[in-house]
């Protein structure tokens, strides 16, 4: 039978300071394990299953763990070891199950961007992609962005949406639907748990949330008066920074502000003045073509072309296209009604009454969709020369500040 340990008082057991194992007794197989004089820790020799274990008690401090504390730690792993439990194996176990339950820790941003990379390869074009992106970061990274995914719930999903939800309907739906696939793609990926979705709209949000096609308003985009043009472009060209270069060309081109947002330096032949704008691009997903006035390519030859950025007007902050907002904010600061797709509609009525244009052609200039044969046959032929003299007389009339404006200029100063 081996000798048992002489049972060591605290005094003793501070004198060690040899280099080795020392026994201090109390509890079978309990030592001080001595590497310096400022590193000393507490092993426990013992067998477990027929395997010698030697098990790490932890670091000896009198104030801390000194060998009261040590004895009785000691003991409690000997009676675990009684009842069948191996304390290394435990410990193990619970390392394991501590990176698992880490591994399934992601935000609500990183599950995002995971989503909307997994996905994009279905996605048309990259406009659909940056919308996302845009969406969420404005709406929901705000507030659950750096919230862990599995902890988002339905009250987190109704703040997001109610404050927009009757004022910004279309995009608040499309939100409710983004916020629902990337809370689906975390499920799945076993992020969250099984259950209803919280941005789920049948049987879930259609119970707190009018129905979008009620709440819906539909308005016309409110245009800038014909009149107003010639002092508006004066203050536009006088206004710094790429929302304001991309504003001048979606009005020189009578382009939707989407495509001039989107519109990239491979599109643009500036040797035929042409803007080649995709089919994917476009909203009737046909090609379009752009003649470009003398004034379009002029403005397109003073932009800078940003290395490795294909984009004419990227965001200065993050290199992508810049939001819609970004436009429509331009034009609040000049206390403006109209929006940047209300340009469209100046453009139409100036070609119906200041001009002897056909209305077929403004349409083709506008990207509507063909109607009667009349107006096909100038898709068929395209009529890109006639449409460029339009487009340049547009670009003449819209830089003459009417007289009447003046004075009101005049007489406000």
């Amino acid at each position: 039978m081996p000798k048992k340990a002489k049972e060591l008082g605290p005094l003793a057991v501070k004198r060690l300071t040899t280099p080795g194992k020392h026994p201090v007794g109390g509890v079978d197989g309990l030592y001080l394990k001595v590497v310096s004089e400022r590193s000393r820790s507490w092993v426990l020799r013992v067998v477990v299953a027929g395997k010698r274990r030697e098990i790490g008690l932890g670091a000896y401090a009198e104030s801390g763990m000194g060998v009261a504390a040590a004895r009785a730690k000691a003991l409690a792993v000997r009676e675990d070891i009684a009842r069948g439990v191996d304390p290394v194996m435990q410990k193990k176990e619970a390392a394991s199950r501590l990176r698992a339950s880490q591994a399934l820790e992601m935000t609500f941003e990183q599950a995002a961007k995971r989503f909307i990379t997994a996905k994009e390869p279905e996605w048309r074009n990259s406009k659909h992609g940056a919308q996302w992106t845009y969406t969420l970061e404005e709406f929901a990274y705000p507030l659950i962005g750096k919230m862990m995914v599995r902890h988002v719930t339905r009250a987190h999903v109704t703040e997001i949406l109610e404050p927009i939800w009757t004022t910004k309907t279309e995009t608040a739906s499309r939100l409710r639907g983004r916020i629902e696939a990337v809370l689906d793609w975390a499920r799945v990926k076993g992020f969250r748990d099984e259950g209803v979705n919280p941005a789920a709209w049948r049987g879930n949000l259609d119970k707190l949330l009018s129905a979008p096609k009620k709440t819906k308003r539909v308005r016309n985009h409110p245009a800038l008066p014909i009149v107003q043009m010639g002092a508006f472009m004066v203050t536009l060209r006088a206004t710094e920074g790429v929302s304001a270069r991309c504003l001048e060309f979606t009005i020189l081109t009578a382009a939707r502000s989407g495509e001039a947002r989107f519109a990239e330096w491979p599109e643009i032949d500036l040797e035929k003045k042409v803007w080649s704008v995709p089919a994917e691009k476009m909203k009737a997903k046909k090609e379009h073509r752009v003649p470009l006035s003398p004034a379009a390519v002029r403005l397109l030859e003073s932009i800078e072309r940003k290395k490795d950025i294909d984009l004419i007007f990227p965001s200065p902050r993050s290199g992508r296209a810049l939001s819609d907002m970004s436009l429509l904010e331009l034009m609040r600061r000049q206390k403006l009604e109209a929006t940047p797709h209300g340009f469209r509609s100046t453009f139409r009525d100036w070609a119906g009454e200041y001009t002897n244009y056909p209305r077929e052609l403004a349409e083709v200039a506008l990207a509507h969709i063909k109607g009667d044969t009349t107006e096909a046959a100038y898709w068929r032929g395209d009529v890109l020369e006639k449409r460029r003299r339009m487009m340049t007389d547009w670009a003449e009339f819209i830089e003459v500040v009417p007289a009447e404006a003046t004075a009101d200029q005049e007489e406000e100063t």
